[in-house]
Formats: structure tokens, C-alpha cells, sequence
């Protein structure tokens, strides 16, 4: 890669998950790699970014590719907030979702989704562990 991205006139875009825990930026090569990378972090999409509200226009652009026959459409945009908490702004879970949502409408034959049908999807671990309710406890 090293030998191409001095030879051509392109960028290279390097994907990977955790790439700062792993030996991809140590010794001589990865000091060179480090030297010549920039790293974007790519964390959970934020509800709102100045006046636009990315994370409900993700909602209603994968809305508009939904064939359920009897779902209205700005359902799924109403509820953005409850969905941006339920996924923890997370992209994967929120698709996830929406996609197990839509199948359990295809086999219930409803044909829609609802709040109470998003209500009853289980999501990836690190979702719910984040949209899991806390309890308080007393001490007497």
C-alpha cells in the first residue's frame, strides 16, 4: 500500500475498528503509517449538529426505502429521539432495528411499524446495556 499511495494520485482510506489498540502503528513501518494517517473517529451520530438534526434525517432516508404496504411514512421520524436513546446514536443498531422491525411487520402481516413493535426488538449488547433503565438504590 505504501509503495501505490506514493505512485499514484489518490487518496487511501484505511478502515478498521479499534485500530489504536492494535500493532497497526507500532514499529519502524507503523511509525511511517502514523506519520502519514490521519484518524477520524467515527463514534455514535449526535442528535442534532448546529440546526440540522442528522441522526432523524438517517431515520427518515432509511423510512423512505421501507416497502411495508400499511406503514405511514414519518413514523419512524417521530420517534427519533426515543430511538436515538435506544441505540446510543449508533448507526448499526438503529439499522438493525428498523430491519428486525420491518421483518416481524412482514410476518405478523401488519405491514407497519409501531413504537410497541420497536418496544419488543432485542438489540446488540452494547445498546441495550446502554438503553437499560437504572435503578436507584436506597440505603436506609
Amino acid at each position: 500500500m505504501k509503495d501505490l499511495s506514493e505512485r499514484l494520485p489518490a487518496t487511501f482510506v484505511y478502515a478498521g475498528i479499534n485500530v489504536t489498540d492494535t500493532p497497526l502503528f507500532t514499529g519502524v513501518r507503523g511509525a511511517q503509517l502514523a506519520g502519514r494517517a490521519t484518524l477520524v473517529d467515527c463514534g455514535p451520530l449526535s442528535a442534532r449538529h448546529g440546526k440540522r438534526e442528522p441522526f432523524r434525517e438517517v431515520i427518515t432516508d432509511i423510512e423512505n426505502h421501507l416497502d411495508l404496504q400499511q406503514h405511514k411514512p414519518g413514523t419512524l421520524p417521530r420517534h427519533a429521539p426515543y430511538l436515538h436513546q435506544r441505540t446510543a446514536g449508533r448507526i448499526g443498531s438503529l439499522t438493525r432495528l428498523i430491519r428486525q422491525a420491518a421483518i416481524t411487520a412482514i410476518h405478523d402481516g401488519t405491514e407497519r411499524i409501531t413504537k410497541t413493535t420497536l418496544d419488543t426488538i432485542r438489540l446488540d449488547h452494547l445498546a441495550e446495556t446502554h438503553h437499560r433503565p437504572h435503578t436507584r438504590t436506597r440505603s436506609r
